[in-house]
């Protein structure tokens, strides 16, 4: 089982978070996780992603995928994996989507374009 430290990046580091989620949130997630299984974000199972951590520096032009996380249609916690590991951090959300077509995904309909379940660290 995986634990999660308790650092408030926020303070500690200087940093900017939006829809960031306490420890003790986090630990849930990750307590939920089926560690066994890695979905790909195109697997017909795949019933929506919870939550999207992109993460990155101030001054640099691109998102840096930490994690993606989703729910299959049976209910189990997966990690997602994404055909990418970064986006622009200008129109990121065009560039989901962009891939989404590629890979013939309805990214809005799997909830990674949801405001709630995207996460940003600079």
């Amino acid at each position: 089982m995986r634990t999660l430290e308790t650092i408030d990046f926020r303070t500690r580091y200087g940093a900017t978070e939006t829809n960031g989620l306490a420890a003790g949130e986090m630990q849930a997630i990750l307590d939920s996780i089926d560690e066994d299984r890695t979905t790909y974000w195109s697997d017909p199972d795949l019933w929506r992603i919870f939550r999207l951590r992109l993460i990155s520096d101030p001054g640099f032009p691109y998102w840096d995928v930490s994690y993606c996380y989703g729910t299959l249609r049976d209910g189990t916690n997966v990690r997602v994996s994404l055909p990418f590991s970064q986006l622009p951090k200008r129109r990121w959300r065009a560039e989901i989507v962009r891939y989404a077509k590629q890979d013939k995904v309805y990214a809005r309909g799997i909830g990674i374009l949801d405001e709630t379940v995207v996460s940003m660290l600079v």
